[in-house]
């Protein structure tokens, strides 16, 4: 065998093995799960709202930041150019929102606080686990969310959408961001959330 027909023999080889190549499977979205959950945290980002009020459908975007401690959750709303809206506080005894010079207003509830005072309802007992990766599923169970299963339907009526991860090749990733969904129910209207997390905790 002369050395033109071994080169011509080792080059269709070489092209061969080429579409294998370029076929190979993509590697399978990482299986870790998410960071363990924390009882105290410090975060901060932005937070786009849709909503229905007196049903039309209505919008805002704003900055957040989160204190989260074993007890109490602190919250700041503010708008784009960092003026804040409302300052909320959570304890097990009540929840208080307070807006600029306004007298603070307090009642058991923040779900329903939020929803009379800013026309949308703020799921903080929600958040505090969402924030995290975590939820209540519709089934009860407990759920972790991670870059490979990163959808739930939680136990009152909400779609979450882990949508993106700080670092999805991280041993415990943690949240990005998260898309938050409820149809309308009989104390408030559709309501539609966009969490980014800037500075994780």
């Amino acid at each position: 065998m002369n050395h033109k027909l071994l080169s011509a023999l080792a080059l269709a080889g070489a092209a061969a093995l080429l579409p294998a190549c370029t076929t190979a499977p993509l590697a399978p979205p990482s299986q870790a799960s998410v960071a363990a959950y924390r009882e105290t945290i410090d975060l901060a980002g932005r937070l786009s709202v849709n909503y229905d009020r007196d049903g039309k459908l209505d919008t805002l975007s704003g900055k957040f930041e989160w204190h989260q401690r074993a007890d109490t959750i602190d919250v700041a709303l503010a708008s784009p150019l960092g003026q804040t809206i409302a300052r909320i506080q959570v304890t097990p005894q009540r929840a208080t929102l307070t807006q600029g010079d306004k007298p603070a207003r307090t009642a058991a509830d923040i779900d329903s606080l939020t929803a009379q005072t800013l026309g949308w309802s703020l799921p903080v007992s929600g958040l505090r686990d969402w924030l995290q990766g975590y939820a209540v599923g519709k089934d009860g169970q407990r759920f972790a969310a991670s870059p490979a299963n990163s959808s739930v339907t939680t136990a009152d009526g909400w779609q979450l959408s882990f949508v993106s991860w700080q670092d999805p090749s991280a041993a415990q990733p943690v949240p990005r961001r998260i898309d938050a969904t409820r149809a309308a129910t009989a104390s408030a209207g559709q309501l539609a959330l966009r969490i980014v997390i800037d500075q994780p905790g």
